[in-house]
């Protein structure tokens, strides 16, 4: 790798052109260039490719799988919405060569310590300002870097710096002397503040200065003298500290930086759930119109939207149905002008992808517009693909009396399709060979024509008794009213809706909704005037105990930022159990007006947004540097639903510093989301996006954290980061 590779960069069946790749003596850049474009080539950091698959295991690399054998391809998929890059080596040993060391460099990277990420992070600054690759930096290549960092610094206090780390005298930085540089430019204030508070010499904490301060700050109860002793094990670079069970400045950083020192709860990043309780108690991460990676009308259609959101941890995705050429069902988003891919391949996509992330059940939620003859094709593939990952019957084999839980359903893929007769009829041998159904109430063209009232009778469909047959516990069914499913509604029934009529049955009868959704399930799908993908607030319909509700993926902002958020914790599972007053059928929760729960006492939280560190650069004019200000906001119940601000600081991406204490009220906190989000403040027009962090309220760890940001498509931007000081408390 380091002595470089001719391969192919393949985008289309028709596009296919060769690259020179080499790794560069960083080990973290790979850098290529095309062999005519002269001088021009681009660059792409380790740390931005999230996986290798081998073979052809891209839609790209299957449409020219005849010409090139898989042991030769390979696809490098980067983190965020970014597009992959798929490539064809010159033989299986040079595909190999990178395949291994690209997975090599990537797991180096993870296994990082704070302390080599931090140095790792310094060097590539000091390669970006080095211009002419001397190895070493002069004034002029120090201020320009300031500018590249955010950082607006007068010239003078610029200076005093450079002359100060510039130990040798000689007029530039070298190696070293750069790193002092940087050290002493991030000197954290704010850190030392809290430090010399509980350093009884001002010099280090002993170990029970650090207990008192996990005890007093951090509000840990349990064996601080225990944790204590691990921090200090696992943060302080120095071994004299460490002999002397003494944390010094450095190591107090190094754990406020990391992991354990992040706003996240660490225990609750594994599977802590209860996974035993039926799936209808559980929000369930879903995706809309799996299949489309941009808009709903003309966007391209793919295998890889699957891909991607089931690697996101999803656990039910759409599949739109249509009569395709030469008898093979095809999937895309009927009568607009989306691309097509057959149905074969997107089963294949699921079989693979199912459970490398989450081991807990997947839901294929079916649109069925396929004639008899093509539905008796989709169920030859789905039985042929999936074999036995696809449930076919109950789990006893006999009629059951409720739904299963994730944990019983491990490892299975389940079909949301239309059924004939029930679940009952296929246990006493009643089923008709086929049968004429309604069609499909999902159908989102259907619903923009109800919408504009002029909606013709519904067609009627027929269904195969084949791909009746591969739906167990999840029918689809009309929505009534809830009367109506009070009475007559069978547990395996799911009814879907559009965001507004989900929206008004919420204000018109929200408890009774909860109370629906205590006993089946809801699918909540994005309204069809949303043709750009744009989403809907996923938590008015969670704050419903809805469980489906259903995003584009592709599409982001805030709505797909709360759901990272709620499906962050629990193993990133995919399953998040609901608060126990929205399972109790008797409890009778209202989210529009929620009671006084037993032992539900309103918190108040307080939030001091004390600094910012390294805000990434938004503006891509030379010299602007951002003013940025933090925005809290609070998604819950309506009577939660809050924001507050923090000042602007004006001029300051590098080290920004508030103190500014931001307090809100939540009344029903089991449901709350915490969203932080960094803008740029502008006064003439709207704020520039910097980065955003969201995690529910009940992950929070309270005292001194760091919030590590996020850009816009959820991947992370380090060293971004905000300090706070987070309490909660009871209302008295």
């Amino acid at each position: 790798m380091l002595v470089g590779t001719v391969m192919r960069k393949i985008k289309s069946r028709t596009w296919k052109k060769q690259r020179y790749f080499k790794l560069q003596d960083d080990y973290m850049t790979i850098w290529y260039k095309s062999k005519k474009a002269g001088n021009t080539h681009s660059t792409f950091s380790v740390s931005d490719v999230e996986a290798i698959r081998e073979g052809h295991q891209s839609e790209v690399l299957l449409s020219i799988a005849d010409d090139f054998p898989a042991e030769r391809c390979f696809t490098l998929v980067f983190r965020g919405r970014r597009g992959n890059l798929d490539l064809v080596a010159e033989s299986a040993e040079e595909a190999q060569s990178w395949i291994r060391g690209m997975r090599k460099l990537i797991e180096n990277l993870e296994n990082m310590g704070e302390r080599e990420k931090l140095d790792q992070w310094i060097g590539d600054w000091f390669k970006k300002a080095d211009k002419n690759n001397d190895g070493r930096m002069n004034f002029r290549e120090v201020r320009d870097l300031l500018k590249m960092m955010n950082v607006d610094m007068n010239e003078h206090h610029a200076h005093r710096l450079f002359t100060m780390a510039d130990k040798s005298q000689s007029g530039t930085l070298e190696d070293d002397e750069f790193v002092l540089f940087y050290k002493m430019l991030t000197q954290r204030e704010d850190v030392l503040r809290v430090f010399q508070e509980y350093s009884v010499d001002g010099q280090k904490l002993s170990q029970s200065d650090l207990e008192d301060f996990l005890r007093e700050e951090q509000l840990e109860g349990n064996d601080t003298q225990q944790h204590a002793k691990q921090l200090i094990e696992r943060y302080e670079p120095s071994d004299t500290a460490k002999l002397l069970n003494a944390m010094t400045f450095d190591g107090f950083l190094m754990y406020l930086g990391s992991a354990e020192g992040s706003i996240f709860n660490p225990q609750r990043r594994g599977v802590y759930q209860d996974m035993s309780q039926p799936l209808c108690h559980y929000f369930i991460s879903s995706s809309h119109n799996t299949y489309l990676m941009e808009d709903q009308l003309r966007g391209q259609s793919s295998v890889e939207g699957y891909i991607r959101a089931l690697t996101r941890g999803c656990r039910c995705v759409e599949v739109d149905c249509w009569d395709g050429a030469n008898g093979e069902p095809i999937v895309y988003h009927g009568h607009t002008f989306t691309s097509k891919i057959l149905f074969k391949d997107v089963v294949n996509a699921v079989g693979n992808y199912a459970f490398k992330v989450s081991e807990y059940p997947v839901i294929l939620s079916i649109e069925n517009h396929c004639s008899v003859e093509q539905q008796r094709v989709m169920a030859q593939h789905l039985n042929h693909i999936l074999g036995d990952k696809l449930l076919k019957s109950t789990l006893d084999g006999k009629a059951p009396i409720g739904l299963p839980s994730p944990e019983d359903l491990r490892g299975k893929i389940l079909l949301k399709a239309k059924k004939i007769g029930g679940l009952e009829e296929s246990f006493n041998g009643m089923v008709e060979d086929s049968l004429t159904g309604e069609f499909s109430d999902e159908d989102e063209a259907a619903e923009i024509e109800e919408d504009n009232l002029h909606r013709e009778s519904k067609s009627k469909q027929r269904l195969s008794k084949e791909l009746s047959d591969c739906v167990v516990y999840c029918k689809s069914v009309h929505f009534s009213s809830f009367k109506h499913s009070r009475i007559h509604s069978k547990f395996y029934e799911v009814a879907s809706f559009t965001e507004s009529k989900a929206r008004k049955h919420l204000r018109e009868a929200g408890a009774e909704f909860v109370h629906h959704n205590s006993r089946q399930l809801t699918r909540v799908y994005p309204s069809g005037f949303r043709t750009d993908s744009s989403n809907f607030s996923p938590q008015e319909m969670w704050n419903a105990g809805c469980q489906i509700v259903a995003l584009n993926f592709q599409t982001a902002g805030e709505g797909m930022d709360l759901n990272d958020s709620l499906f962050s914790q629990n193993g990133r599972c995919g399953y998040i159990l609901k608060p126990d007053f929205m399972r109790e059928i008797e409890k009778r929760f209202d989210p529009e007006m929620p009671p006084k729960l037993d032992g539900c006492q309103p918190v108040i939280l307080n939030i001091q947004v004390i600094s910012g560190q390294q805000l990434p650069k938004v503006n891509i004019k030379e010299d602007s540097i951002v003013d940025p200000l933090v925005r809290v906001e609070i998604h819950g119940v309506p009577m939660d639903q809050a924001k507050q601000e923090t000042r602007y600081i004006e001029n300051n991406g590098f080290n920004p510093v508030w103190y500014d204490t931001l307090r809100f009220s939540i009344h029903t906190p089991e449901l709350a989301m915490v969203r932080f989000v960094v803008e740029d403040y502008d006064k003439t027009s709207k704020n520039d996006f910097v980065g955003q962090y969201a995690l529910p309220f009940s992950c929070m760890q309270q005292g001194y954290r760091h919030i590590h940001l996020l850009s816009k498509d959820g991947t992370s931007i380090p060293p971004s980061s905000l300090f706070v000081h987070i309490r909660i408390t009871g209302l008295e």
